[in-house]
């Protein structure tokens, strides 16, 4: 499974594979428009698009196989959360 994402001036695609990392990047020559740092920037936001792209697509496929009320799919889809968006989820240690 896979997770993808492009950013919103159409410059960058991400793809980040089943463990959250990176697989592919394309960029657009009209990066070279832009400087280094906003390449950067939209380059962390389209990774982060992916990883929420990825997430969804876990979710999806396990509370279909299954189902939304069953403990395994929820502590699965907790699991890649915390990997994939630590930000939004508990943090189980300090930082």
């Amino acid at each position: 499974m896979r997770g993808t994402a492009t950013s919103p001036d159409r410059t960058i695609q991400v793809t980040v594979d089943a463990s959250g990392l990176l697989v592919d990047l394309r960029l657009d020559e009209r990066t070279r428009q832009h400087s280094a740092a906003h390449t950067a920037r939209h380059l962390l936001a389209t990774t982060q698009a992916a990883h929420a792209d990825l997430l969804s697509r876990i979710t999806k496929a396990t509370t279909s196989i299954l189902g939304t009320e069953d403990p395994t799919a929820a502590a699965l889809v907790e699991s890649y959360r915390r990997r994939l968006d630590p930000d939004r989820s508990t943090p189980d240690a300090p930082r």
